[in-house]
């Protein structure tokens, strides 16, 4: 238990450091270290109300990640999104207009929306993964992210889900493109496209939608994470309202 409120004292440091938002996470802090010391003094009452300080903590960062796989996650949540709407490569932008202006640019609007289906369908595969990050934190890697930048927070999430997110998201987003043929196609042509071109294309279009599916999640997470900092209206729970309250 003593370990753990360390480590709960250490991230919510970390957390302390993000620009405009330190007080209400100072407040929590001050909770977590007098919790810490009524544990070395032997105090069982307060170690009661230290729990629900843990507790809150790892509610507030699954429901971050909870959130943005909402987000993402259905009909329309990358394709109906300006910023995070998977287009085309740009390096294949040529290829998209000579497409177009030989009458295939139904081929190609029916690629981008199978891009973005699948990548809606597979970032429901990604909280299972967050959450096990999320129990795996050490004390060693809260002080790496105490030592680190505004972001090192969310670099720790990367570096410890990336792979296993893109192992998760491509087979999801390959079934996709290949449901209305956009792997085939995108394929040959790209392939004929490259032999007489001297700017080569990446024929690999799952491994290209798979990283921006990815990318995707880590943008949607960092702005649900902020919310919860922020505004009091996203913290939706009491357990939230009494551990984030200033």
């Amino acid at each position: 238990m003593r370990t753990t409120t360390k480590l709960l004292s250490i991230v919510l440091a970390s957390l302390a450091t993000f620009n405009g938002f330190a007080q209400p996470w100072r407040n929590v802090l001050n909770k977590a270290q007098t919790a810490d010391s009524a544990l070395r003094s032997g105090n069982r009452g307060t170690q009661q109300g230290n729990g629900n300080i843990i507790n809150g903590l790892k509610e507030a960062l699954n429901k971050g990640v909870e959130k943005s796989v909402q987000n993402l996650g259905r009909a329309d949540g990358f394709l109906g999104n300006a910023a995070l709407k998977i287009l085309l490569p740009p390096e294949a932008q040529q290829v998209e207009r000579t497409l177009r202006n030989i009458g295939m640019g139904k081929m190609v609007d029916e690629a981008i929306v199978s891009m973005n289906r699948g990548a809606e369908d597979a970032v429901q595969k990604a909280t299972p993964i967050f959450v096990n990050a999320v129990k795996n934190l050490t004390v060693q890697d809260g002080l790496q992210i105490l030592r680190g930048a505004d972001t090192a927070a969310t670099g720790y999430l990367r570096t410890q889900t990336n792979t296993q997110l893109q192992q998760a998201f491509r087979p999801v987003i390959n079934q996709s493109l290949e449901s209305t043929g956009a792997t085939k196609h995108w394929t040959d042509l790209v392939t004929a496209f490259n032999r007489v071109s001297l700017r080569k294309i990446n024929p690999d279009l799952a491994g290209y939608v798979t990283e921006k599916a990815t990318q995707g999640i880590f943008t949607e997470i960092a702005k649900e994470e902020q919310a919860i900092r922020k505004n009091p209206a996203a913290r939706t729970t009491a357990l939230l309202q009494q551990v984030f309250g200033n």
